[in-house]
């Protein structure tokens, strides 16, 4: 039996310090970075994304960062793909691999070995479903749903018409229900041995204090002005999610002042982060650290040993 191979995640909600600590473990553990951020895979998507500057990443190499342009479509089946050899590969040279960042779908899916099929899709089918929710209301949409696949339909609301015409055309596509895929989808064995390490505050203030901080200094490093230049691209959709973006342009419409754009974004930064933490919280597997408590010395140093002492693990054992 193949060996797995060791993996270090480093996971937390925004601005609870990832970066640097995955810097620390990289430094220290001669490993390089793979971010796991839906959005730092975009050019020029620098400020928004709060990608780590050349300067910043002391030397470390950094992959899945800067190789799409804000346009393109970039989903979770995307980021196995390319994850996959990536982490393969920087253990073959001899380095630890280290996922960091805060896109919790990107983490599990690579680290669980999700197998996610061909994505077929038929504009017609939805179309001929969405009319169906429009003229007879979702939940008889989710009534034909549950005629074919009752475990999905038990998760979803009827008004999530979205999933449930997905629901749908997935059975139509391949005569097999999407809950039934779903579960196929988890039958491989992860090939990666994991440590996963979470950072996070025990007073949830002291991480909010460091959000309104973080975007203070965007605005200073020129949030404003990279907001401008994403928003000239008329095919921006993908990058309109990233928060930042969608905030500023508030202002830059005239629809409120500058202060009321950034309090808002500070305060739908924070509702990601609580987002975050609930997402991560769900996984047992996480060693979790409060750095309010114990301090970032006190955390990188324990950390570190503890990164330490899985590698030994790995390697001693048969």
């Amino acid at each position: 039996m193949e060996k797995k191979i060791p993996v270090v995640a480093v996971v937390g909600p925004t601005a609870s310090g990832k970066t640097s600590m995955a810097i620390m473990l990289a430094k220290r553990l001669n490993g390089e970075i793979v971010s796991a951020d839906s959005m730092q895979v975009y050019r020029r998507m620098d400020i928004a994304t709060a990608k780590p500057t050349l300067e910043e990443r002391q030397g470390i190499p950094h992959h899945l960062m800067d190789f799409l342009e804000p346009e393109e479509t970039f989903s979770v089946a995307d980021y196995v793909k390319r994850a996959h050899p990536l982490l393969s590969d920087i253990h073959k040279r001899g380095k630890l691999p280290i996922l960091a960042g805060g896109t919790g779908l990107y983490i599990s899916s690579v680290l669980d070995n999700i197998q996610f099929a061909e994505n077929k899709s038929d504009p017609m089918i939805r179309e001929e479903l969405a009319l169906f929710a429009q003229e007879k209301g979702s939940v008889a949409l989710w009534e034909e749903l549950r005629k074919i696949d009752p475990e999905l339909a038990a998760q979803l609301h009827p008004n999530n018409t979205g999933r449930i015409i997905r629901g749908i055309e997935a059975f139509r596509l391949t005569g097999i229900p999407m809950s039934v895929q779903l579960k196929k989808s988890r039958e491989q064995e992860t090939p990666y041995q994991v440590k996963k390490i979470g950072l996070t505050f025990a007073d949830r203030a002291r991480l909010y204090e460091r959000i309104n901080r973080r975007v203070d200094q965007m605005m200073q490093q020129g949030l404003l002005e990279e907001t401008r230049a994403i928003l000239e691209n008329p095919n921006r959709k993908t990058a309109c999610q990233a928060i930042g973006y969608k905030e500023l342009e508030s202002y830059l419409n005239g629809c409120c002042s500058l202060e009321e754009a950034v309090e808002h974004l500070k305060q739908e930064t924070r509702r990601y982060a609580k987002r975050q933490l609930t997402w991560f919280r769900r996984d047992p597997q996480i060693e979790w650290y409060k750095l309010d408590e114990i301090g970032t010395a006190e955390a990188e140093k324990k950390i570190g040993d503890s990164v330490e002492n899985f590698l030994k693990v790995c390697y001693t054992e048969k």
